[in-house]
């Protein structure tokens, strides 16, 4: 019997490297994972925006994390089409950002962008104000709540 854990689970289980409570399959980052009969990998991988410091961590975690579990790894590229948008969060990712206090963006069944308002992850009011478009990390922006005036990282959408 083959307990060898899946090459996918590997790479989605592994943690962002600028919001580590969320992981790559949380936040939709992983595109695809094909293992060979050989025990070759190819992975793609598609970053929240294009020139996202955090890919060549990724790339590395995930070559890293696949070579120590037996797997060969063929290539971690990049697949820019379709890009990343919000809507590739799940809804695990979107509870544990929430839990940690930043805001997911606005969940929306389709990948056509539409502003909805920004939910507080302290009260939950979507009367917030962005103060910054950049914030902790480039994929994050800085908002404060107009109902309980806290401060709060979002993610950019």
């Amino acid at each position: 019997m083959n307990t060898r854990i899946s090459a996918r689970q590997l790479v989605c289980d592994l943690p962002d490297p600028e919001m580590p409570w969320v992981t790559l399959g949380d936040l939709g980052i992983v595109r695809s994972v094909e293992c060979g009969t050989d025990g070759s990998v190819r992975v793609e991988l598609t970053p929240t925006y294009l020139g996202c410091p955090a890919i060549d961590a990724m790339r590395a975690d995930a070559a890293t994390v696949l070579t120590e579990a037996g797997y060969r790894v063929e290539s971690v590229g990049l697949r820019l089409d379709p890009p990343w948008t919000p809507a590739s969060i799940n809804e695990e990712g979107r509870r544990k950002l929430a839990e940690a206090g930043v805001a997911p963006p606005a969940h929306i069944g389709s990948r056509v962008p539409v502003s909805l308002g920004v939910r507080c992850p302290q009260c939950g009011s979507i009367e917030t104000a962005l103060l910054s478009r950049f914030g902790a990390s480039p994929c994050q922006e800085l908002r404060r709540c107009t109902s309980c005036a806290e401060p709060f990282p979002a993610v950019r959408s």
